[in-house]
């Protein structure tokens, strides 16, 4: 489990405890025993919920030459063409990953390569899934250039999701594969390609992020 889970699940397992020991230690003088027994399975729950949500399985990265691999675990929602991209330098293809919220959060860097971008983007909160959310929602987006080419990640928030973590900066040199942040309860990710690029996924594929090859860059 990642760190953002741990700092929630702690305090959730106190609690949880705490409420057993007062039900048992002191039944009928602050409350009858039953409701700190359920106020313990309450917080007890949560903590397993928020435990499950940031879960951090290993991964196995593909080998190969100019691979593009899922930056996060879901369902492929859109793979489409985009015009001119000022960081790809060209006309791109967009593969769009909808992440719900019993999915594995945790991000993961699509190419090996230079951090050349990172640039936080203010914008709305629709639902991850629909099209829109690319260009509406509040997002993070990092531009990596490899040996192949550049390649862009957007990390994007949802209509629960509200906070975006990223522990890479610009200049940071990243290997594919390699974790790099995650988004709080339901999201999504952008990946963009250079046109051209063999594109391996199609709408409804369900991927998985740090192994499934979304494309080989030309």
């Amino acid at each position: 489990m990642v760190r953002d889970g741990w700092v929630m699940v702690i305090p959730l397992g106190a609690l949880a405890a705490g409420c057993l020991a007062v039900g048992y230690l002191a039944p009928g003088y602050l409350a009858p025993g039953v409701v700190w027994t359920v106020a313990a399975a309450v917080f007890a729950a949560i903590a397993l919920f928020i435990g499950f949500f940031f879960r951090d399985p290993a991964r196995r990265v593909p080998p190969g030459e100019g691979l593009v691999i899922s930056g996060g675990d879901g369902r492929v929602v859109a793979v489409e063409e985009l015009g001119e991209d000022s960081f790809i330098g060209g006309p791109a293809t967009q593969i769009s990953v909808f992440l719900s919220i019993v999915n594995v959060h945790v991000n993961r860097i699509p190419i090996s390569g230079v951090v050349k971008l990172r640039q936080r983007i203010e914008g709305r909160f629709r639902l991850a899934f629909k099209d829109e959310a690319s260009g509406d929602n509040a997002q993070l987006v990092l531009g990596i250039e490899g040996d192949k080419g550049r390649v862009l990640i957007k990390q994007i928030v949802g209509f629960v999701a509200r906070r975006i973590v990223c522990n890479v900066h610009e200049g940071d040199q990243v290997r594919i594969g390699d974790r790099f942040g995650l988004i709080r309860f339901g999201s999504r990710i952008d990946v963009v390609v250079p046109a051209g690029t063999e594109i391996r996924v199609k709408n409804g594929d369900r991927v998985r992020g740090g192994e499934t090859i979304l494309g080989v860059l030309k």
